[in-house]
């Protein structure tokens, strides 16, 4: 850190401050109890800006250059001090440097769960991390909202004490975004640019920060909600299998060679994570679906043309309530002689397809 403030007698001449730091967001001027002359030079390198505090009050903000200090470009200050006539007399002001250059590769990360409202879950519990570069735009907002009256505001500090409210502005944008849980587990890089435009207007008003770039690296969501994406790509998997298996079974029955073993086994392997979604709205087995029981081990024996529902069971692999209860819904086309079921080989193909 270098200050060079050259005095001549009781007075400030020139005032300047070079930041040999790169984390340093702010800065004031120690003045040693010494008053700043009329015609004192200021100068305001690149990436910063100088702000001027009067008894508490925001004077004058200039801009990176060389002023020379009268009462023209002290406008705010010469109305604060209530000179009626100008900048005549030596007088005593703080002096802020607020550094505007971008910050880049700050992590942030929620500490604790925060909540937001999902539309396929309710309300989620939510971790989350990352990192993000930001500049500060308004440096009297930026000095009043965060670093205050701090002599010098660090990085570390500025840290501390944004940790909470960007956690907060983060879950108010992912809110307002109304992006499903599901997606936001598996759109790290979209939803980070999605968030900056509802979370910069936030930061701006709020703290005086622009952020350039908002990375999300990880999002965790509680174990059952993890369990629900699972179960959602299973689905999706299992409705596949589904048709595949009903496909091999309608053509081993076209060729009369499958056994009871050889199709019960075909069975269960097609048919055994479908069995979950049996009960589950809207899941694969919503309609009407026979309910596996393990395959029997039997020699291998051809099919007849026509099967009794006992024979069919057997054949499926499953049991003959089942196919009862198939046949009594309609989902199984049989015809009833009198008190008995007789389904043909071509009507169970037809079921299968």
């Amino acid at each position: 850190m270098g200050l060079m403030n050259f005095i001549k007698g009781e007075l400030i001449e020139i005032i300047e401050w070079t930041d040999d730091s790169r984390d340093t967001l702010s800065y004031r001027l120690p003045d040693n109890d010494k008053e700043i002359k009329r015609g004192a030079q200021l100068i305001v390198r690149e990436s910063q800006v100088a702000q001027f505090v009067y008894l508490g009050q925001f004077g004058d903000l200039f801009q990176p250059g060389k002023y020379t200090l009268t009462t023209d470009n002290i406008p705010i200050l010469t109305t604060l001090k209530g000179w009626k006539y100008g900048f005549e007399s030596p007088f005593k002001a703080d002096v802020y440097y607020v550094t505007t250059r971008l910050f880049t590769g700050n992590k942030w990360g929620t500490s604790n769960p925060v909540m937001v409202r999902d539309q396929d879950f309710g309300v989620v519990r939510l971790r989350a991390f990352g990192v993000y570069d930001f500049r500060i735009v308004d440096p009297q907002k930026f000095l009043k909202e965060v670093a205050g009256t701090d002599m010098h505001f660090r990085l570390d500090e500025f840290t501390d004490v944004m940790r909470a409210r960007l956690v907060s502005v983060f879950s108010e944008a992912v809110a307002a975004s109304k992006v499903p849980a599901l997606d936001i587990a598996t759109r790290y890089n979209e939803l980070g640019e999605a968030l900056l435009p509802l979370i910069n207007p936030v930061l701006s008003s709020k703290y005086g920060l622009e952020m350039s770039s908002f990375v999300i690296e990880n999002v965790s969501v509680p174990p059952e909600v993890e369990a629900a994406i699972d179960k959602r790509s299973s689905m999706a998997a299992v409705g596949n299998l589904n048709d595949y298996v009903k496909y091999q079974m309608a053509q081993g029955l076209e060729k009369g060679g499958a056994g009871v073993a050889g199709l019960g086994a075909e069975m269960a392997v097609g048919m055994a994570v479908a069995q979950q979604m049996v009960n589950q709205p809207g899941g694969i087995a919503s309609q009407a679906t026979l309910a596996i029981v393990p395959a029997p081990a039997a020699a291998t024996v051809t099919l007849p043309e026509m099967l009794s529902p006992a024979d069919a069971a057997v054949a499926l692999g499953v049991a003959e309530s089942d196919v009862m209860a198939s046949l009594e819904s309609g989902d199984l086309k049989g015809k009833k002689i009198g008190t008995q079921w007789r389904i043909t080989r071509a009507q169970l193909n037809d079921f299968l397809q």
